[in-house]
């Protein structure tokens, strides 16, 4: 099930609902890697994940965006191995938003900053990107991103500690290994860390969105309903 802001609700149960979040998954996460790239662009330090994402850019020599699907690819197989509910959109966010930075790459759409001054300003409309866009690709109903799905899986075989625990050790491995494989670690690795969340609660909060409230299709479900089996 689907709230949208204005309180109107859509489920995926016809194939032509499913495609239509996925289109509206796909475009939402193409927007999130221009945030992603801005993030990088800034030139402060990359958020933990992008600092993985880079040091194993740097060190394979390969394109960012091979090397986040790469990364999120293996998560998803974590995730699976955790028994976590998997949809459709987190295939899509797998590959789409490390793509999308690519594609930033390529047209050289923003020029990397050269002080604190240039690159705070961008770091921060990239997070409110990230966060904006997250509402859209969160209310496809299709799956939540591989990450995050990371983190409640792990937290439920991990009970004995918080979430929040279990969330910064995530972070801090991706950056430690992301860091010793020459990715950027900087001020903006800290900012990212810390105002990510806050940021997108603000974000969702400004479009009367509750992602509590969503009630996310498994991929199972999703390929019964395109098979007719419903």
């Amino acid at each position: 099930m689907t709230q949208l802001a204005g309180g109107r609700i859509h489920e995926n149960r016809t194939s032509r609902d499913i495609l239509l979040n996925m289109l509206l998954a796909a475009a939402s996460l193409f927007v999130n890697g221009f945030g992603v790239y801005l993030t990088i662009q800034a030139n402060l330090g990359a958020a933990p994940w992008d600092v993985l994402n880079l040091g194993l850019s740097h060190t394979l020599g390969i394109l960012y965006g091979n090397a986040s699907v790469s990364v999120s690819l293996l998560i998803l197989l974590i995730d699976l191995l955790l028994r976590e509910p998997i949809g459709i959109a987190m295939f899509i966010d797998a590959v789409v938003v490390g793509k999308a930075v690519d594609f930033f790459n390529w047209i050289n759409a923003v020029p990397a900053c050269t002080s604190l001054r240039q690159g705070i300003p961008v770091l921060f409309l990239g997070l409110a990107i990230v966060a904006y866009t997250q509402y859209g690709y969160m209310i496809a109903a299709l799956g939540c991103g591989p990450r995050d799905t990371l983190l409640v899986g792990l937290s439920k075989h991990l009970s004995a500690l918080p979430i929040g625990a279990v969330s910064i050790a995530i972070l801090s491995m991706a950056t430690l290994i992301g860091w010793l494989l020459g990715g950027p670690v900087g001020i903006g690795t800290l900012i990212c860390a810390f105002a990510t969340g806050p940021i997108m609660q603000f974000a969702f909060r400004t479009v009367h969105f509750d992602a509590t409230g969503i009630r996310h299709q498994g991929i199972r479900d999703s390929l019964c309903i395109f098979l007719n089996r419903k």
